[in-house]
């Protein structure tokens, strides 16, 4: 696996910055749309499963469940974005993931934080 299967974030093009910072230097909040999030629930199929169940005899990395989870993490943040796109946002302060089980079935990530509008300082 490369080492672009193990990241994630913004693309440079990206028109909504996110950022896990309660403001950003050199803008200010012209206007405070809301709360905004994106989610995903995720299950494992059974060929990662028993990997993951013989791996963990012997210990090490994951791989599969790493590359899942990078893949639904990345899912719920472009989820967050089109919502906070969709409500006229142009960032999002204060972002934040949560992960959860869900009843025993996968995972569950929510991608999360404040839907704001942005303007140079000036």
């Amino acid at each position: 696996m490369g080492i672009e299967e193990y990241g994630g974030g913004q693309h440079e093009q990206s028109d909504v910055l996110v950022v896990t910072t309660n403001d950003v230097p050199g803008f200010h909040v012209k206007q405070v749309i809301g709360e905004v999030f994106g989610l995903t629930v995720r299950s494992r199929h059974l060929g990662s499963q028993i990997g993951a169940g013989l791996k963990s005899m012997i210990g090490g990395e994951l791989r599969g469940l790493t590359k899942t989870l990078v893949q639904t993490r990345n899912q719920a943040m472009e989820r967050l974005v089109e919502q906070a796109r969709s409500r006229g946002a142009n960032a999002v302060l204060m972002f934040r993931f949560d992960v959860t089980e869900a009843a025993d079935v996968g995972t569950e990530v929510c991608a999360y934080g404040t839907a704001v509008v942005l303007e140079p300082q000036g």
